[in-house]
Order: C-alpha cells, then structure tokens, then sequence
C-alpha cells in the first residue's frame, strides 16, 4: 500500500463548506462521547467503543489498534498489545511475522502523527508477496492509520481503519476527521492512565502494564515488556503469559523474571497494575519485600508492619512467602541470617 500523507495534514476548518456544519456538529458529539467514555471508568473498552463512535463519522469495515515499537538495529517493528474490530484473533501474531516488510507500517511508524492512507493494487507490494496476500487475506483493501507517541512509555500508539470494497478509499474529509479523533483519543487515554498510575505511583511510565482479569493487556512499558519478552521468548504479547496470569489471581503477589528482575502485581479497581520493581544488582528481594521481611525478622507482627508500610495484612502474607521462597528459608531464625547482618529497620 501506498502511503499518502501530504494531502492528510490539515484541520477541520479545511473541511468542505457544503459538508462543514453537518461534520463540525457531528465530530463535537463524538468527542462529548469520547469524554463520557474516559469517564466511565472500563479502560477495559475504552479504545473499542471509542471507534465504533468514530464510525458514525468514518465508515469502516475493520479496525486495529495498540502498542508497537518501531524496531532498530536489524530488528523489526513488533506489536506489543492489540485490540481489533472484525479481524481474526491471528491478525497480530500473523502481522509480526512480516512486519520487516509492511512498507505502509513503516511509514506511518516514520510518520508519527500524521494520517496516512493506502490502497491494494497501487504497486508497493508485488502481487504475491507476502503482506499482499496478507491483506488480500484479511480484505485491507484500503487503509487509513496514524501512529502516536505515549510519552514516557518507550512505545508508540496505533490506530488503523481497513475498508474491503475495491472503490472505498478514504477520502481528505474522512481523514482529517480520523485524524482530529485520534489524537483526541490519546489523550484522554494518556488521562485515563495517569488515573490509574496515580493508585501504585513511584515508577517510571516504562516500568508499568494494566491488565483486565482475564490477562488481557492494556497498556504496557517498554521496560517491563522486554522483561516479559526475556523471560518468555515465545511471548506474542496482548496477554499476559499463562503463568504471570495464573499468579494474577492470587494478587497482590511477586514474580521473579529471570535471575535479575521481579515484577509486582496488585488490584487496581477492577484491572490489574503490574510494576517492574526498582531493586540493587543482585538482589532478589523487591524493595518492599525486603523492608516487611525486615521488621518481620525484628519480631514485629503481621499487623505491625502492615500500619507502618501503609499495606493490608494480606499484602504482608503475601510478601513474606514471597520473601521465603525467593530465599529459600523455612523460620526466621534462617530469615534473620539470609537478610544479612545489620539488618534493621529505623525506627
């Protein structure tokens, strides 16, 4: 597919005047509803419902969104986490696999912020190639998308629209719209995440993944995804590993990932928050399950420690086994010697 994008960069006051009032009217009601869906509180359909909006405005016959990391030093742009309207479950795992290839993807990644838009039959991909029968296999006859920064985050946000009629392009009405909404979108996304942060704060943006019960990602840091990755090298993204997910249920509770890295999971309204923790080389302790085991091997209770980190007495169980099978103790006499000597909490 061809990527188009000059024509793409303009506003809504660019709009046609036969069409303006209408379209002005129309795109303010799909914003008022972009605000009462950030509002909502169910992050978990957030993007979905969003776009089915936009459809009222720009029809389409397919869609996908997500994460994607623009790929460097040989390596090729990846998705990391995607929802999708009318595509089949396969869409992304099949789209990793040729994304080296995706010119389109490419641009639109190149291209960050601007729409761009693509048809099938315009000579980018040789007929037979593999993203040809890609898209001749998923109907994207034609294309719209734009790619955005989530600040902070190490990764980039998508959105594309695919139409499957071979007369359907999108027209310059359509896509200053699509565009207009889309960074809308973002933003009360990025609103909507920051909500979120603000319940397990003292992390970097790339340090953190939400989650809905099911294991279905969110949102996701690039450092804690290439922790996941690392740890799981057949990872496809989106959900969480079989395992991590299992654990979930048992929230809050701590992970190992690999000899180095450890990641916290705990309640976060209804989703889950996973955080990367903050830790010294070496050490296999979290820093907030080194400070519970602490106190606890100063002979403080469960209820004790839990009023002076601020954490339910569940939580502190919870840490504490988590602290005894990292170390491989059995009592707190071997907790008092694996912590080390000096080992004390200020008062």
């Amino acid at each position: 597919m061809t990527a188009q994008a000059p024509s793409t960069m303009r506003t809504l006051e660019s709009v046609p005047a036969e069409s303006g009032l209408a379209t002005l009217r129309d795109f303010g009601m799909c914003l008022l509803a972009l605000v009462t869906l950030a509002r909502s509180g169910n992050a978990q359909d957030m993007h979905r419902e969003a776009l089915l909006v936009l459809k009222s405005l720009v029809p389409f016959d397919s869609a996908w969104w997500g994460e994607v990391s623009p790929g460097s030093d040989g390596s090729p742009p990846r998705n990391w986490l995607h929802g999708s309207i009318g595509l089949s479950a396969s869409f992304a795992q099949e789209w990793n696999a040729l994304a080296d290839a995706d010119e389109f993807a490419s641009a639109s990644i190149a291209h960050c912020g601007v729409v761009l838009r693509g048809g099938s039959g315009d000579g980018r991909h040789a007929p037979g190639s593999t993203v040809d029968a890609f898209c001749k296999r998923h109907g994207l006859h034609h294309a719209m998308a734009i790619t955005l920064e989530l600040p902070a985050s190490g990764l980039l946000f998508f959105v594309s629209i695919y139409r499957r009629g071979a007369d359907s392009a999108f027209r310059d009405e359509e896509a200053v719209i699509f565009g207009e909404f889309t960074r809308h979108l973002v933003q009360h996304w990025r609103d909507v995440l920051d909500g979120l942060q603000g319940a397990v704060p003292g992390r970097a943006w790339s340090a953190y993944a939400f989650a809905d019960g099911a294991g279905r990602l969110l949102y996701l840091g690039a450092r804690l995804g290439q922790v996941l990755h690392r740890a799981h090298p057949d990872w496809q993204g989106t959900m969480l590993p079989p395992n991590i997910a299992d654990l979930a249920r048992q929230a809050p509770c701590s992970v190992a990932m690999g000899r180095s890295d450890r990641v916290s999971i705990a309640p976060c309204g209804r989703l889950l928050a996973l955080v990367l923790e903050d830790r010294s080389p070496g050490d296999p302790l979290a820093p907030r399950e080194r400070r519970a085991a602490t106190l606890y091997a100063e002979g403080r209770s469960y209820k004790e420690i839990a009023e002076r980190l601020d954490l339910s007495p569940a939580t502190v169980r919870t840490y504490l086994r988590n602290v005894y099978a990292a170390l491989g103790v059995r009592n707190k006499i071997e907790l008092l010697s694996a912590l080390g000597p000096g080992t004390r909490e200020a008062p």
